[in-house]
């Protein structure tokens, strides 16, 4: 029997499900944590390749060069592309990584020790993406299914909410960046902000 009435769209049938207001800052958080776990990364690739002290500290050197590199390209790409959180694939990849920092700080040699403090924001960060990675997941799986209460249905976050949550996302990550940078061969050797330009002192005219 045919339906009395017209046929509603699909869209009006059923209720639209709007993802969570904090999406968009969860998401720039995950992609400020990739960033910085980037940098660090390439610090650390950095001060193993200025003080080799065995052969096999090259492979290491090289591996957190890429990986490195890896999470900085990830973090332009997901940023750019409003994709969703991913598979579990980059999970396993980050879990090893913080797996491998935190062998590093447990197992940490005299001549490796130095770098503790830069494995540990390393750590942080990989761990900070590994959750907010999770949430996203979490969230987008709500949706999907309906199983988000409340009655809201427009999911975009206010421009000055989002702005306060990418500042504070920001801040949060240069103050775990920051320090291990700075504990880094990279950071050791960094020219003091305000020196940059100088000139040398007068004396350096005298023979």
């Amino acid at each position: 029997m045919a339906a009395s009435g017209p046929a509603l769209p699909a869209a009006a049938a059923e209720p639209a499900r709007a993802a969570s207001p904090a999406v968009p800052a969860v998401r720039l958080v995950a992609g400020f944590a990739g960033f910085g776990a980037g940098s660090v990364n390439l610090a650390i690739a950095s001060s193993i390749f200025a003080a080799p002290a065995r052969p096999a500290d090259g492979i290491f050197a090289v591996a957190a060069a890429l990986w490195g590199t890896a999470l900085l390209a990830g973090a332009i790409v997901f940023l750019a592309k409003d994709r969703p959180a991913g598979g579990r694939r980059p999970q396993f990849a980050l879990a090893g990584a913080a797996a491998v920092h935190l062998a590093a700080i447990a197992f940490a040699v005299p001549r490796t020790s130095s770098l503790n403090l830069t494995q540990l924001s390393a750590l942080l960060l990989t761990l900070m993406i590994i959750a907010s990675l999770g949430w996203l997941r979490r969230a987008e799986a709500c949706r999907e299914s309906g199983r988000r209460g409340g009655s809201r249905t427009v999911g975009q976050a206010r421009p000055g909410r989002l702005l306060a949550a990418a500042f504070a996302g920001a801040l949060l990550v240069a103050g775990i960046a920051t320090p291990g940078l700075a504990a880094s061969t990279a950071g050791q050797y960094a020219v003091p902000h305000g020196e940059h330009g100088n000139l040398a002192p007068a004396d350096h005219h005298h023979h």
